[in-house]
């Protein structure tokens, strides 16, 4: 009797760990024919495996995903509609979902997918990020309002900063244009975007300097944290009399940070200042600011720096590669008083 119930408990854990062995196996095999965009064959998988698990909730976010992919929008449409009415999708679904509408030239509905899905994940980055796309292509000045609010919601999602920060260089209000651009930049060094946003950054100095020398009222900044930026940042107009550059920048930044430290961080914490500081004490800011700015004032001096400083820029890429660069959420202050 023993040795039977002992054949019956090894037969139940064979049995669990073969199942255990499938589903791996078809979860790694599914995840393989997507990352190769293997769509129809994943298709074809995820079906199969829904005919048996009908309820599986990642299985049929996954299909609605490779529906969308190979533009069949109406099944696509289908699954993804299922799992948000019964309250089991994200704002992944969300997301595909309203580019569906956007895709089909179908504004209205994109924008009342978003509407709803911001209701149900209010700090989804995302979501709030392309709400404001989608009203950016409809000439909605309130885009950058969901752009703000993303940042607010979600700091470390990217792409509101890059959006924020395209929408205040247009609109000639740099010093958000800086912060935010050199926030991206950290955010997501390795995007496609950083040089065209290191570009802004550089061009965007100057006219704040212009801006400054010529006290122009559009500096009259709303809320505390902006006004004791322009504050700091006029203590070094000095400086930027000699003209804005590489040279000429890390020097007013430099001080910036000291001065910042010195009378408002108790105030006004910010993690790219508390960044700076580190690479002050750590010897790595020129580095840093080369990496920054070099290229998009003068590739060809940017690259003689390099060579001629290799070990400081290893050591700031080491640095870099080494962590993260996150912001906590609470230091946000566009619209403090």
């Amino acid at each position: 009797m023993k040795k039977i119930f002992v054949l019956v408990i090894s037969l139940l854990v064979c049995s669990y760990s073969f199942a255990q062995d499938t589903s791996t196996y078809i979860a790694k095999t599914i995840y393989v024919l997507m990352r190769d965009a293997d769509y129809n064959n994943a298709i074809l998988v995820l079906s199969g495996e829904l005919e048996k698990e009908p309820n599986n909730t990642e299985y049929k976010k996954k299909l609605g995903f490779c529906y969308y992919y190979i533009h069949d929008y109406e099944n696509a449409k289908k699954n993804l509609l299922y799992l948000l009415k019964n309250k089991t999708g994200d704002d992944q679904c969300v997301q595909i979902l309203g580019n569906i509408f956007r895709e089909a030239d179908q504004p209205e509905e994109c924008k009342k997918v978003f509407t709803e899905g911001l209701e149900q994940f209010p700090d989804s980055g995302p979501l709030f990020n392309e709400m404001g796309n989608l009203l950016w292509e409809m000439h909605d000045q309130t885009a950058i309002d969901y752009w703000e609010k993303g940042i607010e919601a979600d700091p470390n999602y990217s792409k509101n900063y890059y959006n924020a920060c395209r929408y205040y260089h247009l609109y000639n209000q740099s010093m958000w244009s800086l912060l935010y651009g050199e926030i991206f930049v950290n955010l997501d060094p390795m995007n496609i975007k950083s040089p065209e946003i290191k570009e802004i950054l550089i061009n965007d100095y100057k006219k704040l300097f212009v801006a400054l020398a010529s006290s122009d009222s559009s500096l009259k900044e709303k809320g505390k944290f902006a006004k004791q930026f322009i504050k700091e940042l006029t203590k070094q107009k000095s400086i930027a009399y000699t003209g804005i550059n590489m040279n000429s920048l890390m020097a007013i930044r430099a001080r910036f940070v000291l001065d910042w430290f010195n009378d408002n961080q108790t105030k006004f914490p910010f993690k790219l200042f508390e960044y700076h500081q580190e690479l002050l004490r750590e010897g790595l800011f020129e580095a840093y600011n080369q990496w920054l700015f070099g290229a998009a004032e003068n590739i060809n001096a940017f690259q003689i720096w390099t060579q001629n400083n290799s070990i400081d820029y290893y050591l700031f890429n080491q640095l870099q590669q080494s962590r993260i660069f996150k912001l906590p959420k609470g230091q946000y202050y566009h619209s403090s008083n």
